[in-house]
C-alpha cells in the first residue's frame, strides 16, 4: 500500500482539476420555494463575489443557493469551495461529504476531501478518498482486474479495463496485444486489427504483435471478400472463401460457426437445398438462437417441399425475434404453402424440384401427358381415373412456365384455385376454361408443346 505522504506531490494537480471544476459546472435544479431562475442567480453571483474576493458575501449566496436546491451536489461542492478558500476547512468538510453521497463517482469533492482528512490526521479515510480517485487511472490495477475477468469467461468486461489500460503506459504493448486477442476470440476481428496495429506502433519489430498482425488481417481480408461476394450474388466463390476462413482459423468457435452459417445462406441462394439443409442444420446446432440460420433452413426446407419443418423453423425464428420483419412474413409464406401443399403441389404432380427450370418442366410435362393420356385406358373407371391425373399435369404445367402464375404459386396462393379466380368467372378444375373430356365418348390426337 501507499504511504500518506506519497500523495503529497499530487496535490499540485488536485488543486488544479479543483479549480476547472469551480469554474465550469453550473448544473442546477430547482424544488419548491425557490425557482430554479433564482437558484441559478444566487449561484452567479456567488461565483462573481468569490473571484471578486467578497466571500461572506460569497458564502450567503451559496448558503441560498443550498437551502433552494437541497438535492443537487454541485450546490454543496461550491459552497464547500467558499469555505476553504475562507480557511474554513472543517465547515467544508460536510458540504463535500454531502456532494459525494448525492454524486459517489464525483472525483473532485473526494481529492478536496482526502487533502482536508489528510491535513487532520485522519491517513486511512483520507486513503480511501485518494485510491478511488486514482483507481480509474492506475493501469496496473486495471490490467489485474481485467485478467479476474478473464479467467471468470467474461472477456467484454476485461476489454472494458484493457482498453483505457494499454493508453495509460507509454509503451503497453503486452495491453494492446492481449486486447487484440480478445477481440479476435469474440469475433471482432476489424477492431483486433485496430489494436495490434497500436502495438506495432510502438514497436514494429515486435515478434508477438507483428505473427498476430499477419493472422488477424489474413483473416479479417478473407471475411470482408467473403462479405464483397455474397453482396455482388457470386455466391460459389463465396462459399470458396469463407471454406478458406475455416481453413485460416479452426480454432476459434466463432469464425467456423460464422462461415457456417453463411455457406448455409450461400447454399439457399444457388438451390442446393440438400448440401443448405446439412451445413444449416451444423450450424444451427452450434447458434441455436441464430434467428438468420432458422431462417436459411426454413427456407432449403421450403426448396424440398418439406413445408412443415419449415413452419417450425420460422415459428423457432419468431420466438426469438417477434419484430422481425423478415421472419414473419416468411413464416406467413410457408404456412400458405403448407396449406396450398395440402391441396395440389403442381412441383409433386409434375415431379420435378421447385428450383427446376421451363426445359425440364416442360420435358416432365411431356412424358407424364403422354402417360396418362385418356386414349390410353380402356375402361370408364381408369378413363376417369386418367382424367383427373391429365387435367392436373397440364394445369402445372400451365402455371409453372408462366412467371407471373408461378411466382404466385411459390408465395402461397394457388393461381387456378376457384377462390383466387375473383371476378374471372371460375376456371374450375381445367386450366383452358373446359374440360375436353366431358360428355363420355371422346377421340383425339394430343399435340405435346
Amino acid at each position: 500500500q501507499k504511504s500518506p505522504s506519497s500523495f503529497f506531490h499530487c496535490l499540485p494537480v488536485f488543486c488544479l482539476i479543483n479549480y476547472v471544476v469551480l469554474v465550469s459546472f453550473t448544473c442546477v435544479s430547482g424544488v419548491l420555494g425557490v425557482s430554479p431562475v433564482e437558484i441559478e442567480q444566487h449561484l452567479e453571483m456567488g461565483r462573481k463575489l468569490l473571484a471578486a474576493g467578497q466571500l461572506a458575501e460569497a458564502l450567503s449566496h451559496y448558503h441560498s443557493a443550498v437551502e433552494g436546491d437541497s438535492k443537487n451536489y454541485l450546490t454543496y461542492y461550491k459552497r464547500a469551495a467558499v469555505f476553504l478558500a475562507m480557511g474554513k476547512s472543517k465547515s467544508a468538510l460536510p458540504d463535500l461529504t454531502r456532494a459525494i453521497q448525492l454524486k459517489p463517482d464525483f472525483l473532485a469533492a473526494r481529492i478536496q476531501r482526502g487533502n482536508i482528512l489528510l491535513k487532520q490526521g485522519n491517513t486511512q479515510e483520507a486513503r480511501e478518498d485518494f485510491e478511488a480517485v486514482l483507481s480509474p487511472w492506475d493501469p496496473e490495477s486495471r490490467e489485474m482486474r481485467a485478467e479476474c475477468y478473464i479467467r471468470l469467461g467474461e472477456p467484454r468486461k476485461a476489454i472494458l479495463d484493457l482498453t483505457p489500460a494499454a493508453r495509460l503506459r507509454t509503451d503497453n504493448r503486452a495491453a494492446f496485444l492481449k486486447l487484440s486477442r480478445l477481440l479476435y476470440d469474440l469475433g471482432e476481428h476489424h477492431n483486433s486489427l485496430s489494436e495490434i496495429r497500436e502495438c506495432l506502433k510502438l514497436d514494429q519489430d515486435d515478434k508477438e504483435c507483428f505473427a498476430h498482425y499477419k493472422q488477424v488481417k489474413k483473416l479479417s481480408k478473407q471475411m470482408d471478400s467473403a462479405e464483397d461476394l455474397i453482396s455482388e450474388q457470386r455466391y460459389q466463390e463465396a462459399i470458396d472463401k469463407y471454406e478458406s476462413v475455416m481453413r485460416t482459423e479452426p480454432n476459434i468457435p466463432f469464425y467456423t460457426t460464422k462461415a457456417k452459417e453463411r455457406i448455409c445462406f450461400c447454399l439457399v441462394k444457388i438451390k442446393e437445398a440438400e448440401l443448405a439443409l446439412d451445413t444449416c442444420s451444423e450450424a444451427h446446432q452450434r447458434d441455436p438462437q441464430n434467428i438468420h440460420i432458422l431462417r436459411d433452413r426454413a427456407e432449403a426446407y421450403i426448396q424440398l417441399q418439406d413445408y412443415e419443418k419449415a413452419v417450425e423453423d420460422y415459428q423457432e425464428a419468431r420466438e426469438f425475434d417477434q419484430d422481425n420483419q423478415e421472419i414473419r412474413e416468411g413464416l406467413e409464406r410457408a404456412q400458405k404453402l403448407l396449406k396450398l401443399s395440402r391441396k395440389r403441389d403442381y412441383y409433386k404432380i409434375l415431379g420435378v424440384s421447385r428450383s427446376a427450370n421451363k426445359q425440364e418442366i416442360i420435358k416432365a410435362y411431356r412424358k407424364l401427358a403422354q402417360q396418362w393420356h385418356p386414349d390410353n385406358f380402356q375402361s370408364e373407371t381408369e378413363k376417369k381415373e386418367a382424367e383427373k391425373k391429365f387435367i392436373d399435369i397440364a394445369s402445372a404445367k400451365e402455371v409453372l412456365t408462366d412467371p407471373e402464375m408461378r411466382q404466385k404459386f411459390d408465395s402461397g396462393e394457388d393461381p387456378l384455385d376457384p377462390e383466387n379466380q375473383q371476378g374471372e368467372g371460375g376456371r374450375g378444375e381445367w386450366p383452358f376454361g373446359f374440360n375436353p373430356f366431358q360428355g363420355g365418348n371422346f377421340h383425339f390426337k394430343f399435340h405435346y408443346n
